[in-house]
C-alpha cells in the first residue's frame, strides 16, 4: 500500500506550511489527512478507484485532488514547489535560525525563527512537558494506527496521561498481543514517528515528529492489570501501594501481585484485583499521585467524581457577536444537539475591544434575539456576559445593564501586571459585586505563554464562600484554568464549581472533557458542580447569588 508514503508527504507539507506562516486551516488538514492515512487499513489506491477518496475523513475536494495526483504521477506538485522555496539545507534549521540566513526565505521572519529554535529545543531534548490536549492528540492518533493495522488485542494509555495531568513528558501504551513483533513494526513504521530510540522484542521507545516520546510494551494479559497500575501511578502513588503489599507478604510489579516467600502469582489480570490483593478497591486514575487517595480509599472514603456525562450545560460561550466563530442560532443548536439544558451566551463586554467586546446597546439587541430565538428551542438559553473586571475591580457594564442578563461571568482581562495587593483587592471587589455570579478563568493563566497574575488565591477563595459566587475550571486547552490544586481547595471551602468550555469554534465544546478532567484530578464531585444542577435548581441558585 502506498498509505504511509504519501501520508509522509503530507506530514511535509503541514511542516512547510507552518514555516511558511500559512493559515493554521490548512496546516491541520494535511495534518489529518496524514492521521487518516496513518490508519487506513484499506489501499488509498483502491479508495481512490472506487471515487471513494471524498468520503474519507479530512479529505476534501482539494485534498482529493492532491491524492489523486499522487497516484498518477507518484508526486505532488505544490510540495516540491514549496521545496524548492526553502534553502536546500533545511534540516540544519538550527543553524539557519541561529545565523539568520533563513529570513532570507519568504514568509520567514524573526518571529518564526524564534518558534523554530523553540521547537527544536523540545524536539532534540525531550526535557520539557507537552500540554495535555497535544499529548492525547498524539496517543490517539498512534493507538488509533496500531489498532487499525491489525494484532492488537487490547490497548490503553497508561502514564501521567491517563492521570490526566496538565503537562505530559512522554505517551506510555501498553497493548496485549500474540503478535508483538508486528505490533512494534507497525508503530516504527509510521510516517509520523521519525526516530527509533530504543527497540526490544515487545517493547520499542520512538520519537514521534511533534517530539513526544512514545514507549510501547507488550505484556501479557495475565498481567496487563499489573502493568497498567505500575505504568500509570506517580511515583509516590506507587510506592505507598508497595508498602501495602509488603506488609502483607507480597511484592508487586508490572508483571503482577506475588508472595514474597514461595514467589507465587496472587493477582495481576485486572487492575481491580490488583488494588485488592493490598486491600485497597480500585482508585480512579486522575486520583493517583499520593494526595490522600491511599488512606481515603482504605476508610471508604473516596469521593464520586464528576463525569461529563452529568454536565447539563455550558455557562461560558462565545458567538461572532464578539470573537467567537458562530453565530448565535449555531451555537444554540450545537448546545441543544447534545442534549443539554441550557447555554449562557457570554459574549466580551465594551472595554474587551480586542475581542469585540459588545457595547450596551450591542448586549441589549443581543439579548432580544435570544428571548426571541427561544421560542424556537427545547434548550434554555440564558443571556450572559463574560464582563470584564476594570482594574479598580468596578464592573464594565452598569448595574441596570447587568441586571438584564440571566447570568454574569466576571473576569480579568487586562492589567494583568497589576501587584499582589491590587489584583487581589480587584477581584475580591468584583466578586462581592450583587450581579456577579462565576469568576471566569480565575487565575488567568495561559500555559506555556502567560504565567498567572499575582494573586492571593485564598482571599479569592474567601470572598467566592463568602459572597455565594461559583468559580470556573475553564476547559479551554491553553487554560485549564482553575488548577486542579486550586479547584479541589476551593470545592473544600464548599465554593459551586462551574466546568465550562470558553466555546470560540464549535468543536470547543469537545473541549469538556478536559475541564472534567481537572475537576476529577481536584477529587469534584457532581453536587459540587454549578452545571450538573438541573435548570431550575441553576436559576434558583442564580437568583439567591444576587441577593447575597
Amino acid at each position: 500500500m502506498q498509505n504511509f508514503e504519501l501520508a509522509r508527504l503530507f506530514y511535509e507539507m503541514a511542516t512547510l506550511l507552518e514555516v511558511r506562516n500559512e493559515s493554521v486551516f490548512r496546516v491541520r488538514a494535511y495534518q489529518r489527512a496524514a492521521q487518516m492515512l496513518e490508519s487506513l487499513t484499506e489501499d488509498i489506491a483502491a479508495v481512490a478507484a472506487r471515487g471513494g477518496l471524498q468520503k474519507l475523513p479530512g479529505i476534501g475536494k482539494d485534498l482529493a485532488i492532491r491524492v489523486e495526483e499522487f497516484l498518477h504521477t507518484g508526486r505532488i506538485d505544490q510540495l516540491e514547489a514549496m521545496r524548492r522555496d526553502v534553502p536546500p539545507r533545511f534540516l540544519t534549521l538550527e543553524e539557519l535560525c541561529g545565523t539568520k540566513e533563513i529570513l532570507n526565505v519568504a514568509g520567514i521572519r524573526e518571529k518564526t525563527c524564534e518558534n523554530i529554535l523553540k521547537g527544536i529545543a523540545i524536539w532534540r531534548a525531550g526535557r520539557t512537558r507537552t500540554l495535555l490536549p497535544a499529548a492525547r492528540a498524539v496517543a490517539e492518533q498512534v493507538a488509533s494506527a496500531l489498532r487499525a493495522h491489525g494484532g492488537v488485542e487490547r490497548l490503553e494509555v497508561a502514564g501521567s496521561l491517563r492521570r490526566m495531568r496538565e503537562t505530559v513528558k512522554d505517551v506510555d501504551i501498553l497493548v496485549t498481543s500474540t503478535e508483538p513483533a508486528r505490533v512494534i513494526e507497525t508503530l516504527t513504521s509510521l510516517p509520523s514517528v521519525t526516530e527509533v530510540i530504543a527497540r526490544g522484542d515487545t517493547k520499542v521507545s520512538v520519537r514521534h515528529q511533534d517530539g513526544l516520546q512514545v514507549d510501547l510494551r507488550v505484556v501479557e494479559p495475565s498481567a496487563f492489570g499489573a502493568a497498567l497500575q505500575y505504568f500509570t501511578g506517580s511515583k509516590d502513588h506507587n510506592v505507598r501501594v508497595r508498602e501495602l503489599a509488603k506488609r502483607r507478604g507480597l511484592t508487586i510489579s508490572e508483571y503482577g501481585v506475588f508472595e514474597e516467600k514461595s514467589g507465587t502469582r496472587v493477582a495481576g489480570e485486572t487492575e481491580d484485583e490488583v488494588y485488592a490483593a493490598v486491600g485497597l478497591p480500585w482508585i480512579p486514575p486522575e486520583l493517583r499521585e499520593n494526595t490522600g487517595e491511599i488512606d481515603a480509599a482504605r476508610s471508604g472514603g473516596l469521593p464520586e467524581l464528576i463525569t461529563a456525562d452529568r454536565i447539563r450545560g455550558d455557562l461560558h460561550a462565545h458567538t461572532d457577536w464578539s470573537d467567537g466563530h458562530i453565530t448565535l442560532e449555531k451555537l444554540v443548536t450545537a448546545a441543544e444537539d447534545r442534549g443539554y439544558e441550557y447555554i449562557a451566551v457570554s459574549d466580551h463586554s465594551r472595554s474587551d475591544t480586542i475581542a469585540g467586546g459588545l457595547s450596551i446597546d450591542e448586549l441589549r439587541a443581543q439579548i432580544q434575539q435570544i428571548r426571541q430565538l427561544q421560542a424556537s428551542h427545547r434548550i434554555r438559553i440564558l443571556a450572559a456576559s463574560e464582563c470584564a473586571i476594570l482594574a479598580d475591580g468596578t464592573m464594565d457594564f452598569p448595574d441596570e445593564v447587568l441586571d438584564e442578563l440571566d447570568v454574569v461571568l466576571a473576569a480579568v482581562h487586562s492589567r494583568f501586571k497589576q501587584t499582589r495587593e491590587e489584583m487581589t483587592t480587584r477581584i475580591v471587589r468584583a466578586l462581592g459585586h450583587p450581579k456577579v455570579h462565576i469568576l471566569a478563568h480565575p487565575t488567568g493563566r495561559r500555559l506555556g505563554s502567560r504565567d498567572p497574575y499575582d494573586v492571593d488565591m485564598e482571599a479569592v477563595f474567601a470572598a467566592a464562600r463568602q459572597h455565594g459566587k461559583a468559580l470556573e475550571i475553564n476547559a479551554s486547552p491553553e487554560r485549564l484554568d482553575l488548577a486542579d490544586v486550586h479547584a479541589r481547595r476551593a470545592a473544600e471551602l464548599g465554593i459551586p464549581i462551574a466546568i465550562n468550555t470558553d466555546t470560540h469554534y464549535l468543536n470547543n465544546f469537545d473541549n469538556l472533557a478536559l475541564g472534567v478532567a481537572v475537576a476529577r484530578r481536584a477529587w469534584i464531585g457532581p453536587s459540587q458542580v454549578l452545571n450538573a444542577r438541573p435548570l431550575a435548581e441553576l436559576v434558583g441558585w442564580t437568583q439567591r447569588a444576587r441577593s447575597a
